[in-house]
């Protein structure tokens, strides 16, 4: 069965994304930012392999990796973890940056990195879900939005660059999305969380899964999912 790698299976779109896989036999390798949350995942996910890795920490990922076996085959990477602070230019200090950046662009980068030689081998598929902030940025959402155009830019790049390999590359661009990512964002905004006004992360979910089954005639580049309420 096709082996996944996952970012983000905790919570929200990942979670789903990785209920669907398993519920279907596929097998699952979870990455996780420490021992502790590694062993949550694995019995949350039976039979789900986990990696070691703190995302927020890109320079110590490959010393992590070469500790752990990684897996021999690898159909898809799926970057879905990410992170978010608001706040005005003239406020955000770069710590504040830093980590969203990292997490957000270069460690995506870094696992595209160490896992391209499988992908390649299985002519496999990368999926980063972005924002709709990697395409417009607004006020207060620079520094996450500038994270998020930069993994737009990873994304066009790599998919031209892997296409003589036959590695496929999709980026989906949910709205705003029911999860606990929103609820800090509303809290951020002081504005009160009605999770029933926006996406389900099952709906966003199934655009992965569609892209992930589509026929190897075709690829999906870029999708964006909107709220339709």
């Amino acid at each position: 069965m096709p082996t996944h790698v996952i970012t983000g299976a905790g919570s929200g779109i990942g979670a789903a994304v990785a209920r669907r896989l398993q519920a279907r036999g596929d097998e699952l390798v979870l990455l996780a930012r420490d021992a502790g949350r590694a062993k949550e995942l694995a019995a949350t996910y039976e039979g789900a392999r986990t990696l070691v890795g703190d995302l927020a920490d890109p320079d110590k990922l490959s010393w992590a990796f070469s500790h752990q076996a990684l897996p021999d085959r690898v159909d898809s990477l799926l970057h879905i973890a990410g992170v978010v602070d608001l706040g005005p230019v003239g406020e955000l200090t770069p710590k504040t940056w830093r980590h969203q950046l990292n997490v957000n662009l270069i460690a995506p980068a870094e696992l595209t990195r160490h896992f391209l030689p499988q992908l390649r081998v299985t002519q496999g598929q990368v999926v980063f879900v972005n924002s709709g902030a990697g395409l417009n940025a607004h006020p207060n959402w620079s520094a996450y939005g500038a994270s998020k155009h930069g993994l737009k830019a990873l994304a066009d790049a790599l998919r031209g660059e892997e296409r003589p390999h036959g590695v496929r590359v999709t980026t989906v661009y949910p709205g705003r999305t029911a999860s606990p990512m929103q609820a800090k964002v509303h809290q951020q905004e002081g504005k009160e969380y009605d999770p029933d006004r926006w996406i389900d992360p099952e709906s966003v979910a199934t655009t992965i899964l569609m892209a992930l089954d589509l026929p190897r005639d075709a690829e999906v580049n870029d999708l964006t999912v909107r709220p339709g309420r």
